[in-house]
């Protein structure tokens, strides 16, 4: 698919516009800073994205607003007594270095124990743990998409985990596959039933229209409540870059 990049400012805001070959214009607001992002079809001017932005500025401010507020995480180093999350707890990371295989481990409700190689480094220790993430979050959703197939009446074809720095899930309803965001093994095991029912339920609707959520109250009418809940969660230090 060929793409075109530019950026435009409206009301002292910079607007990022990608244009390709998709019949609708979408904006979007994504974190961590609010960055302003306008997905056009390729014959869109300029002048028209202007007067989309234009007319949902309260909304895009609102959504900025929000960003700037929200708590984020200090950049991790993965040191003992440093804290991780898992399943929405909080535990205290404690580092053993030897010559034994790389493993993590939960002691209790309290503490996840690191085992690297003597000498690790940072880099090494956090490929260690997302790996131990990696695996613990595919195992949660395999039952999840099941239970949630035979709820909704869809397939999911395929499916994945991946780091995202814009997207708690997405779906390629041709395909019918679906990647979730790794960061989710870190939040409440409701919130990640939550993004997977989303991405499910565009199986059947693309857009988020009024049958969208329609379908969103007939098959997890507390979806509000868990996307909230997961939008006020710290968002992690990432080196974000676009």
């Amino acid at each position: 698919m060929n793409i075109e990049r530019s950026r435009i400012t409206v009301s002292g805001l910079p607007v990022e516009i990608v244009r390709k070959a998709i019949k609708n214009l979408h904006l979007g607001v994504y974190p961590p800073n609010g960055r302003v992002r306008v997905a056009a079809p390729v014959r869109v001017h300029d002048e028209a994205v202007r007067l989309a932005v234009i007319s949902r500025l309260g909304w895009i401010k609102r959504q900025r607003r929000r960003f700037h507020s929200q708590e984020r995480q200090s950049a991790r180093e993965y040191v003992s007594r440093e804290s991780h999350y898992f399943l929405g707890h909080r535990y205290l990371l404690n580092v053993l270095e030897g010559d034994g295989p790389s493993r993590v481990s939960r002691k209790g409700n309290k503490v996840l124990e690191l085992q690297v190689p003597v000498g690790a480094s940072r880099d090494k220790r956090e490929q260690i743990l997302l790996a131990w993430y990696r695996k613990n979050l595919k195992v949660l959703i395999l039952p999840l998409i099941e239970k949630w197939e035979a709820k909704i009446g869809t397939k999911v074809e395929s499916w994945g985990v991946r780091r995202m720095k814009t997207k708690w899930g997405s779906c390629n309803s041709a395909d019918r596959r679906i990647w979730l965001n790794l960061e989710l093994a870190k939040k409440p095991i409701h919130c990640l039933e939550y993004i997977l029912v989303h991405e499910m339920v565009h199986l059947i609707e693309r857009k988020h229209n009024d049958r969208y959520i329609v379908l969103m109250d007939q098959f997890l009418p507390s979806w509000r409540q868990r996307r909230d809940e997961l939008n006020h969660a710290p968002l992690a230090h990432e080196t974000w870059s676009y």
